[in-house]
This record gives structure tokens, sequence and C-alpha cells, in this order.
């Protein structure tokens, strides 16, 4: 049978059996209505007429209006016979009243008279009990029918509630489970339902696309197994280590590679968790440490040192989470994650050369830039000779192309002590007004020939910071000279010096030209110079402060609009 005349079947029933309830009601109160209007209108007037004439009877010696109310109580009883033999005591009682008008005192009469009124009373008790017999005996009827009515219906809705849910809910149900097999390439799956209804007919559209499913799944598991090898084998032969892990961290691949700088075998790390390997090989634990230490999480693509080759190889580590959307939902699913080792040893190696490079020729220019200073002041001594304008011209231009050579390769031999590691630094105590002035000091001069005023504005007094005074000075003296560098003549720049979060903040601020927003973090970069300035520079300056800063534990930034000038700000932490 199909669901929906069951539904129309069971649901039209139902309706029926409650339509036969309401007629069944409503026709057994009808009768009982009409069983109690029957005794209450016609027995119990005759009962009050009754009364009202033997009220009357008992005053008609001493009330000569009594006989004028017995005859009106009389003629509304002789309107009202309504049961067997009522008719006769009735016209008795008016014969006898008949008699008693003419001859009002006879007792006899009057005895008569009680006796006719007490029979019609008694007449219509026996009445008003034998209908109430029948109202009890329909009510009974009454609720016996609707009764068995109504648990009939009952039956029919317990019924229907029972299995009616139950036979829609439960092929449902079963649907959506093998859909669920489905959905999870179990393609085996089928559904078996009896029934002729629509779910029969569901359950073989439903086997009919799972064979179909199946057939192509197993005419295409060959390609995909030919593809499985394929990756396989593209990740073997990748030139850096791979390691491939699940959502639960099991290892599901490792490449030749990996195996090789882990120096593990195969089959003992496939299938284990990866946190148990760390705890027997350090290289795999500093490869996860982000993984199971969340204050590590920053540390991708950070550079490891590792003895791989027979010498120090240098690899930048990479954790890429692998997300998924499964074919027709919209949340991407995580499903593990690959560990990627990049071997840029080549790469350290020529940076390294570079480096070297650069500490060797900056090393070696000194020398020569020292000879060149030497000579410009044998020059200037007058007691060698006096010059003439175009020859102290010519001095001071060697003497500003010297500083800056000077400037530069000091700028070298920062960057070389830097990317080589060798930088050390002296943190100690040191003195805040001692730093202001030194740097306020070596830029006086370049200060004085632009007209530019250096105003410092000193909030700390005689605090003392925690920092390297030379490289402290240093970066104030570059911030100071980019100022100068940057500002227009007859102008002012700011050096403010104040408490700030627990530790002294040094800010330089100049009026110049500014800096666009979009190179505010790009200046810090080592050569950057901003499109289209024309002042001179490496673009090493800011780069070696910020590192110099951050090395003692501060940070390097900058607050700038372009057309209103530049701050330049760093905070250092205040010694107790």
């Amino acid at each position: 049978m199909k669901i929906k005349t069951k539904l129309n079947a069971g649901v039209g029933l139902l309706f029926l059996m409650i339509m036969l309830l309401a007629v069944l009601g409503g026709w057994y109160i009808n009768k009982l209505k009409k069983d109690t209007n029957n005794i209450l209108v016609a027995n119990y007037n005759t009962l009050e007429y009754s009364r009202n004439m033997l009220l009357a009877l008992e005053n008609a010696p001493t009330d000569t209006q009594s006989f004028l109310i017995f005859q009106k109580h009389l003629t509304k009883q002789q309107n009202n016979v309504t049961e067997i033999g009522e008719k006769e005591m009735t016209d008795s009682i008016s014969a006898h009243f008949e008699m008693l008008k003419t001859n009002p005192s006879d007792f006899t009469i009057q005895s008569k008279i009680r006796k006719d009124i007490t029979a019609l009373m008694e007449l219509n008790m026996n009445a008003i009990e034998r209908k109430s017999e029948i109202a009890d005996a329909t009510a009974n009827n009454a609720i016996v029918v609707i009764s068995a009515t109504g648990m009939l219906c009952f039956l029919i809705a317990f019924i229907l509630l029972v299995n009616l849910p139950s036979n829609i809910a439960d092929p449902i149900k079963i649907l959506t489970e093998s859909i669920r097999q489905i959905a999870n390439q179990n393609y085996k799956e089928r559904i078996h339902f009896e029934s002729h209804s629509e779910f029969g007919d569901l359950a073989k559209s439903f086997n009919v696309m799972a064979e179909k499913l199946q057939e192509y799944s197993e005419s295409k598991i060959d390609k995909i197994l030919q593809g499985k090898k394929r990756i396989e084998t593209l990740i073997d032969k990748m030139n850096n280590p791979v390691i491939g892990i699940d959502e639960e961290n099991k290892i599901l691949f490792v490449n030749d590679e990996a195996i090789k700088i882990i120096g593990l075998k195969k089959d003992y790390l496939i299938g284990k968790l990866i946190q148990d390997v760390a705890v027997v090989n350090d290289l795999v634990r500093e490869m996860i440490k982000e993984m199971i230490q969340p204050e590590f999480k920053n540390t991708n693509a950070e550079t490891m040192k590792i003895y791989a080759d027979g010498k120090e190889s240098y690899f930048e580590k990479e954790i890429v989470d692998i997300n998924i959307v499964p074919t027709g939902e919209r949340t991407p699913q995580f499903i593990g994650k690959v560990i990627i080792l990049k071997n840029i040893t080549p790469f350290k190696e020529l940076d390294m050369a570079k480096t070297n490079f650069m500490g060797t020729v900056s090393h070696e220019f000194k020398t020569p830039i020292a000879s060149i200073q030497m000579g410009l002041q044998l020059l200037e001594n007058t007691q060698i000779g006096a010059l003439n304008d175009e020859q102290k011209h010519l001095v001071t231009g060697i003497r500003e192309d010297a500083n800056r050579l000077l400037n530069i390769t000091g700028e070298l031999l920062n960057i070389t002590q830097l990317e080589s590691g060798s930088m050390q630094l002296h943190i100690k105590p040191s003195s805040v007004k001692n730093i202001v002035e030194n740097a306020v000091e070596a830029n006086k001069s370049s200060a004085e020939q632009k007209q530019i005023q250096i105003k410092v504005i000193d909030e700390v007094g005689d605090s003392m910071v925690l920092a390297d005074s030379n490289k402290t000075i240093w970066v104030l003296n570059n911030l100071l000279s980019n100022a100068i560098r940057y500002s227009y003549e007859n102008s002012e720049i700011l050096l403010r010096v104040n408490h700030e979060d627990g530790g002294v903040k040094f800010a330089v601020e100049d009026f110049g030209k500014g800096i666009e927003e979009q190179y505010h973090d790009k200046i810090f970069e080592r050569y950057f110079r901003i499109p289209g300035s024309k002042k001179d520079g490496t673009g090493l300056g800011l780069s070696i402060g910020k590192e110099f800063i951050e090395a003692q534990g501060g940070e390097l930034l900058v607050k700038s609009e372009l057309g209103k000038g530049s701050v330049f700000y760093f905070t250092l932490k205040q010694a107790e």
C-alpha cells in the first residue's frame, strides 16, 4: 500500500470515528434534555397546582377569596393533564368542588376533595419517579455507547500513533544511514525494503545508484592506486626532507631525504605517533616543538643547522596544515600536516661568503681612509703651506667623501657582525644623559650647516637604562642624522626622552616631508630607499639600528604622515 493511501485511510477513519462520537453525544444529550423537560414541565406543575389548591381549601372557611384561588389552580390543572388516570382525578376534584360551592361548611366534601388532590399528587409523584428511571437509563446507555465509541477512537488513534510514524520514520532513518555509508565511499551498502510503497521504489533506485557507484569505483581503483604510487615516488625523489602526518599526528609517509637526516628506519617511523618518535630523536623533537609547545607557535620557516652529507647543512622548516572541503560540504576539514625542510645550505654558504667578503673589504678600507684623513689634516695645517680658496673647497669635498666612505665602511662592518653572529653587546646600566649628549654633539656641526636647531626635551633627568651605550649612541646618532638630512633649512628637530611602560623612551621628531604609510615597514629593510629620494645613503642605517635595539630587548618604530614629518622612537628597560 502506498504511503499516501495509508495516511488518507488512517486519518480519514479517525475523522469518521470522531464525527460518529460527536453525533452520538449530541443525540443522547438531546434525548436526556427531552426526558428532563417532561419531568419539570408537566408533573412538577401538577404538584404545584395541587399544593396551591390544598392551601386554598384550608382557608375556605375564613377567606372568601379562597374559592376563586382554588378555581384558578383547578383550571390550570385541567389544562395540564398528561398522565393516564389524571383526567378522571381532575374531573372528580372539579365535581366535588362544585358541590362544595353549594355547601361550603360540609367537611365531608372537603375531605373527599383532599383525598382526590392527594391521589392526583401521588399519581404525578409516581410519574416523576418513572420518568427519572427512564432518564437514568438513557444516561447509562449514553455513557456505554459514547465510551465504547471513544475507546474505539482511542484504539484507532493508538494504532496510528504506533505504526504510522515508524512506517515513515524507520525507512527514512535506514535511508539516511545508507546515504552516509555511500558518502563514506562504502559502495557495497544496499537497502532492502519489502513494501510496495514509495519507499520500496526509493530503495530500488538507491540500490541501482549504489551498484553504479561501486562499478565506477572499482573501475577507477587501479588508476587511483597508480596515482597514489606516482605521488609517493614524487615525494621520495624530492631533494628536501618531507614528513606527512594525519590529524592524529600519526606518521603517514617519510621520504628518503628525511630518513637520511633523521637516522631511523622507515618501517619504524610509519604508523607511529610523531610525539613518540620525538622522545627518542632530538631532530624530530626540534622539528615539531611548536606542535607540542604552544610558546613556539611562530617558529615556522626558521633555520635549522643539521649535520648531513658529511657537513653542517642548513634547513628552513615549514609546517603546512592540510585542509580539504569534502564533496557537498562548505566547511574545510583538517586531515593532517606536512613538515618540509628546505635545504638552504648553498644559499647559506653564499651568504657566509658574502659576509666574509664584506668584512674583509670593510676592514681593508679603513687603512686607506685613515691615510686620506691624515693627509687632509696635513693639508689643512698652515705650517705646511696656505691653501687658496679653490684648494680649500676641494679639501672640504674630499673630507666629506672620506667621512661618508668611513660611515659606509662602519655600517658594512656592523652588518657583517650581525650576519655572522659575532656581534657582542655589553649591556650595563648606562646614563641616558650621556647617550643623548654624545648623539647630539656628533650631529651638531651638520645641523648648524642647515641652520637646524636640535631641541632636547629631557623628562628623565639622571635615569639609567640597561643598554650597550656605544650601540645605543650609534642608533640615536643615525636617527638624528636622518632627521637632519630630511628636514628643511631653518627648522627644528625634537629629541624627547621620557618614561614609558617601565622603561625610557627615546624619540626623534622632524618636521620634514614625512614618509608614505606604504613604506613604514620597508624602510627597516636592508638597502631599501624610498623611491624618488635624492638624499645620499646606503639604506643600511635603520636596518642596523633596528637589530641593535632588538638585541637589547627594545623595538625601533616609526610614526609618520606625509607632509607633516616623522617620529622614530624606541624604548629601553630602565636600570634598577
